[in-house]
């Protein structure tokens, strides 16, 4: 199938396709006139990639996935391995956007909000506060 109809069927634009192709996490088959042609499979690993980047995998990550996806003798715990350290990410970043929420929401909370020209969020985002 072509591009377009692969892009359909994984979800994934054909720009991102033709990214994937280029670092090797897909290689579909080319026909006489050059043009790729996506089989089922390579729209289900594009599938793949989708998930697993939706879940905040990176390339690199993805890429082990991959591999591990392709190894039939792989140990599910390598797998869950990725998975539990991306959870252990995604705990920290949230953490930190909990943190940034807190500091924004407090510096808020001490501006007045009027016609006055001192604020306490210019005055913490300047260092004058914490």
């Amino acid at each position: 199938m072509k591009i377009g109809d692969a892009a359909q069927r994984s979800g994934l634009p054909a720009k991102t396709i033709r990214y994937y192709e280029e670092i090797e996490l897909v290689a579909p088959a080319r026909g006489a006139n050059g043009y790729r042609d996506y089989s089922d499979n390579d729209v289900h690993r594009l599938a793949f990639l989708r998930r697993a980047r939706g879940l905040g995998f990176s390339v690199a990550e993805c890429r082990a996935l991959l591999s591990l996806y392709d190894d039939d003798s792989r140990a599910s715990a390598d797998v869950k391995r990725m998975a539990l350290a991306k959870v252990g990410e995604i705990d920290a970043k949230l953490a930190e956007l909990t943190s940034l929420r807190d500091t924004l929401a407090r510096l808020a909370a001490t501006c007045h909000g009027d016609d006055r020209p001192d604020c306490p969020i210019i005055e913490g985002l300047a260092g004058a506060t914490s």
